[in-house]
């Protein structure tokens, strides 16, 4: 698989979280907290895909290594969020699975973070 490839396959893949947690948050009961924190994730879980995409259009190797560290503290920062958000039994398996791949994407940003040094 080439470069270009991985990285729209990843570009997408950011693009469809921060969706997906978008769907979410519209499906948690309303309270002030999910009012506050559920804005919190939107934010951070978007972010993700933007930085992403700012680093592929950045103009040299440190100002990529940057941005790639920016996409993996918003990951961290949407596991955080979706950690606090309190939900209904009905949607914590969403939850945890959208958790789950908030960690594959600081996973994969570190990875990729690594490989720049």
């Amino acid at each position: 698989m080439n470069t270009v490839m991985i990285k729209n396959d990843l570009e997408q893949r950011t693009i469809d979280f921060a969706r997906r947690v978008r769907n979410f948050v519209g499906r948690i009961p309303r309270s002030s907290a999910v009012r506050a924190d559920g804005s919190q994730v939107i934010r951070s879980s978007g972010s993700i895909g933007a930085n992403y995409i700012e680093a592929q259009g950045a103009l040299s190797r440190k100002d990529f290594a940057m941005r790639i560290r920016i996409c993996r503290k918003e990951a961290k920062e949407t596991h955080y969020w979706l950690d606090l958000l309190e939900v209904p039994h009905s949607l914590a398996e969403d939850k945890e699975r959208l958790m789950k791949e908030a960690v594959e994407f600081v996973r994969m940003f570190t990875a990729m973070a690594k490989k720049l040094i």
